[in-house]
């Protein structure tokens, strides 16, 4: 109800230049006086929003992919279905600001895929625009529930997808479940299944979990997506140290060099989330984590060269191919391809424009062995996100699809894109697909985690970790 004649204006309760957030509290003022409604932006899920984001997590983990024809995959099509659900189901509280945000994103993205050369591939690049669409609008509409969402209900609902992921990568080790769980697989997946049991023997010991998933980097990647988004997210005073025993009871549970990112993972968020007072990074505190996080770090590598030190053996020998397609050719090529097409990159989906570029470079490379066969098709010679992002698009629209997507999460109430991007790109090294949505349901996850613990930070200012 209005008092008087007054005017109603928004009072913004994040960080940054007047971000469109749906928990803009409104004033009324007039010469009688003052009355403020607050929205109920934290006032937790309802069932529905909690099952389609489960939906939505559990199309991540599987990555089950539908074939809408011969040539246009529905990638994690369980994702794409609840995304589509929760982005309707948050129309009201998209913005003006923010939907021209999106279309000026997907406007972006088509002048590159008209720029980039080879004309002869449009129609692929054009393939490759509607599946990068289709995951910026499903990751969106998590993005937007998950927003909304109460602190520990979110934390509650992620540290639940991970042990969950525990639990049966240890009954499918030591209770017997591996038979179901392969007999899954197998309805599930047409192909791509994971059959390198015995280089799992030779490296670990053991074979490796799949719990329902294609393959075990599949797991050991969810588990630390959902363990880190937990950590962000939790209120919890103890958190930090349980979070350091989940790296070591994944470490158990299901033991690959993948699960190390979550201790490197503990960069960005002590540097650009723990560090903050009142909204903005405090200097001193900076310094003090940032030598915490560089000792998280360290503990990374010293782990890496005991727990997995034959598999290291094989990375610097030149005998690990899987690691070779995931981090060290993807980084070559993403440098090579920078160099030679710095304005446009390849165009989205332009592994086989580029492919012989890439299959010479690799051939030179010290860490490729001449022995491996043949990698076909060329998609899978480059398995990680973060470096697709440069060789698709060159250093020129890379740069600019980043700064225009940094404005777009900032005027939806991000406090630190910094921390998004940076949480994006350690795992892309652990990730492929860029047009698909795990890529971006990563960037959309750190962001809402980000809005959650600064939404906390400004409810409890003197105690940001609670």
């Amino acid at each position: 109800m209005v008092i008087g004649s007054g005017l109603r204006r928004p009072l913004v309760r994040a960080v940054g230049n007047a971000p469109d957030v749906p928990e803009s509290v409104w004033v009324v003022e007039s010469d009688v006086a003052y009355r403020r409604v607050s929205a109920p932006a934290d006032a937790g899920l309802g069932w529905v929003d909690l099952l389609l984001i489960c939906l939505f997590l559990a199309g991540l983990y599987t990555n089950y992919t539908i074939m809408l024809s011969q040539k246009v995959p529905l990638p994690s099509a369980p994702s794409g279905v609840a995304g589509l659900i929760l982005l309707w189901r948050r129309r009201d509280e998209i913005t003006p600001r923010a939907l021209v945000g999106f279309c000026a994103i997907v406007t972006l993205l088509l002048l590159s895929v008209l720029s980039a050369p080879g004309i002869a591939w449009l129609p692929r690049r054009t393939n490759g625009l509607i599946q990068l669409t289709y995951s910026l609008a499903v990751g969106w509409g998590l993005f937007l529930t998950v927003r909304r969402a109460d602190r520990r209900q979110v934390a509650a609902l992620f540290l639940a997808f991970a042990l969950v992921i525990v639990a049966g990568c240890l009954l499918e080790t030591y209770g017997g479940f591996r038979p179901i769980s392969d007999a899954v697989r197998n309805v599930l997946y047409r192909k791509g299944v994971y059959e390198n049991d015995l280089r799992d023997l030779l490296f670990y010991n053991r074979v490796r979990p799949k719990f329902f998933a294609s393959e075990p980097s599949s797991v050991t990647f969810c588990y630390t997506l959902f363990t880190f988004i937990w950590l962000v997210a939790s209120p919890w005073r103890w958190k930090l140290p349980f979070y350091l025993a989940l790296v070591g009871i994944g470490l158990f549970a299901m033991p690959g060099p993948t699960l190390l990112l979550m201790l490197v993972l503990l960069l960005p968020y002590l540097l650009f989330l723990g560090s903050r007072r009142r909204g903005h990074i405090d200097a001193t505190r900076f310094l003090l984590v940032a030598m915490v996080a560089a000792l998280f770090a360290l503990t990374a590598v010293l782990l890496a060269t005991t727990l997995f030190s034959e598999r290291l053996q094989s990375i610097t020998s030149g005998n690990d191919p899987s690691f070779f397609y995931r981090v060290q050719g993807p980084a070559l090529a993403g440098i090579d391809i920078m160099g030679r097409y710095p304005l446009t990159g390849a165009g989205l989906t332009g592994e086989p424009f580029v492919e012989r570029e890439i299959t010479n470079l690799y051939l030179r490379s010290p860490f490729y062995s001449a022995g491996w066969q043949v990698v076909s098709p060329a998609t899978e010679l480059l398995i990680n996100y973060f470096w697709l992002h440069w060789i698709y698009l060159g250093f020129v629209w890379g740069v600019v699809m980043i700064a225009v997507i940094t404005g777009w999460l900032r005027i939806q109430g991000v406090p630190s894109t910094a921390f998004c991007w940076v949480t994006w790109a350690i795992l892309g090294q652990a990730s492929g697909a860029y047009v698909g949505p795990t890529c971006w349901a990563v960037l959309f996850l750190a962001a809402a985690a980000a809005v959650l613990h600064q939404r906390s930070a400004h409810a409890h200012p003197d105690h940001p970790g609670r």
